[in-house]
């Protein structure tokens, strides 16, 4: 496969109207951004790459003021530049719209567009007429919208805010607008309606940073790409040059190997019996029309790039996200679900990805970490005798090799492994027949990470029980699971089994260039 060149070496400098170079953003403790360079041509739209946590958003936020960076140079229409607020950077000439739409729902449109830049009238009062009358003809002239700019601007759906926002950008006079997941609530129309604004800005001069997760759009809209990785640069490509798996490898940090063979675990042979079935399910936003079944004693994966909504599926079928469409069926019956107590009392169990805001309590013992979801499950009138709470800590320590001087030592001064073992024998004493392990093994010793991949597979050939195994490390996903849904997009997009199993089938899923089972 022919390697794609880094295209900032094709270009003088005379070509950018931005030149980021060896950007640094220090935190207490953390280092977000390690050298990174950025460069923007006018008239281009420009893809900012990564997985989540890649420093997409920490760069952006150096460049409009949001943080003062800790090291390196920004270069903006010739001149070195160093923004220390949002207004400043805006004042420059450089215009964000963010995901969430920041504006005031309850001020009219205009005001929306003129907030801070009223016009004035011979008294310096508000000219509401006038301001009435160039919000419209924004809108007509430059984006093609015919609106009522004296209503307010929550009365306009999401989309349509969005096109506000960016009319507002651009009667600032922007010369750099940065899009940040603008798609994410847009239905396909209305996508197309914003490339067809982000051409029409681009035909005049504008530089876009575009960021979104949607493959599909990058590669439609997008003329290049610089993908992040880590918090470092990995390197900056046009697109039409740059294929999809190439992408994937390279924000991954992973090599396509086809004959790499990864499974050396015996893996769980499932059940005929399906416990738990989704049809169309959909949260808006979030999970996009899925369907799935998880067999009694299998374990089966969701793999895709961090932010592809693997864990907004664990989430909606835990319950923590409620569903706007679809069925979900456990056993056989459909399930209403109003929260994760519901899901609790249908026998499921989710093991969240961040364990220490989501996870553990450090305060409390071992022993009271253990027992809290099976107590909650009892109820707050039904207390659990201290000898069955002594009687599960001890059962759970000896059965996940939990290293502890004693059940009562606090769960906040024990290593991140054994946290992560503790969370898990709290939701295996609720007895569930399906287990959500979402990240289980981040931050972790690689030993413990061994042992957790073992149990899963173990749970499921012993016990019976459903396990879904959520991981970014692809290797932990080909050696656990018998069955891997591919997830991109917020929707399931391919299904793995057997041979199919393999890190290089699955990226090459992701990227669209793979299709196991439909």
């Amino acid at each position: 496969m022919t390697v794609p060149q880094d295209s900032s070496a094709q270009n003088s400098p005379q070509d950018y109207i931005l030149r980021m170079r060896d950007i640094d953003m220090f935190f207490p403790g953390v280092k977000a951004l390690k050298g990174v360079s950025f460069n923007l041509k006018p008239g281009e739209i420009h893809s900012l790459m990564g997985e989540n946590g890649a420093g997409k958003s920490t760069l952006v936020k150096v460049l409009t003021g949001v943080y003062q960076k800790t090291g390196g140079h920004i270069v903006y229409d010739d001149h070195e530049i160093a923004p220390r607020t949002p207004l400043e950077s805006q004042q420059m000439g450089i215009s964000t719209v963010y995901q969430e739409v920041n504006l005031c729902a309850n001020l009219s449109v205009a005001e929306n567009i003129y907030i801070g830049r009223e016009p004035r009238g011979a008294l310096h009062n508000i000219d509401w007429k006038t301001m009435s009358h160039h919000a419209h003809a924004l809108l007509l002239e430059q984006l093609g919208l015919d609106l009522d700019v004296n209503q307010t601007l929550g009365f306009y759906p999401v989309a349509m805010q969005q096109m506000i926002a960016i009319a507002r950008a651009i009667d600032t006079q922007c010369k750099i607008l940065i899009l940040d997941e603008p798609t994410s609530s847009l239905s396909d129309k209305e996508t197309e309606k914003l490339f067809s604004i982000m051409r029409s800005l681009k035909q005049r001069g504008i530089a876009i940073i575009f960021i979104s997760h949607f493959l599909e759009q990058i590669y439609t809209i997008c003329d290049r790409i610089t993908i992040l990785r880590d918090g470092e640069y990995v390197g900056e490509y046009e697109v039409k040059s740059l294929p999809r798996i190439e992408l994937i490898s390279r924000m991954m940090g992973k090599e396509i190997k086809e004959d790499q063979i990864e499974s050396n675990l015996d893996k769980s042979k499932p059940q005929e019996q399906v416990f738990l079935k989704t049809t169309d399910v959909t949260v808006p936003g979030k999970v996009k029309d899925l369907n799935m079944e998880i067999k009694k004693g299998e374990v089966i994966g969701l793999a895709g790039l961090l932010g592809s909504g693997r864990t907004e599926i664990a989430e909606t079928l835990f319950g923590v996200m409620l569903k706007s469409e679809g069925e979900i069926n456990i056993d056989g019956v459909n399930v209403k679900i109003k929260s994760p107590m519901d899901m609790m009392m249908n026998r499921i169990a989710f093991c969240p990805e961040d364990r220490k805001v989501q996870g553990i309590i450090g305060d409390l013992s071992v022993r009271e970490n253990i027992i809290l979801a099976l107590q909650a499950k009892d109820g707050m009138f039904r207390h659990m005798p201290r000898s069955k709470q002594n009687e599960l800590a001890d059962y759970y320590i000896d059965l996940l090799r939990i290293k502890v001087s004693d059940r009562e030592q606090l769960i906040s001064n024990l290593s991140g492994g054994n946290q992560q073992k503790v969370i898990i024998a709290r939701w295996l004493a609720t007895q569930p027949a399906l287990l959500i392990l979402d990240e289980p093994t981040r931050g972790i010793d690689v030993g413990t990470k061994s042992e957790i991949e073992q149990l899963a597979v173990r749970l499921a050939k012993e016990q019976g029980m459903s396990v879904i195994f959520i991981s970014g490390e692809l290797g932990e996903e080909v050696r656990t699971c018998s069955r891997i849904l591919v997830i991109r997009d917020h929707e399931k997009i391919t299904e793995l089994a057997e041979d199919e199993i393999s890190t290089a089938h699955i990226m090459q899923a992701i990227a669209g260039d793979y299709h196991g089972h439909a």
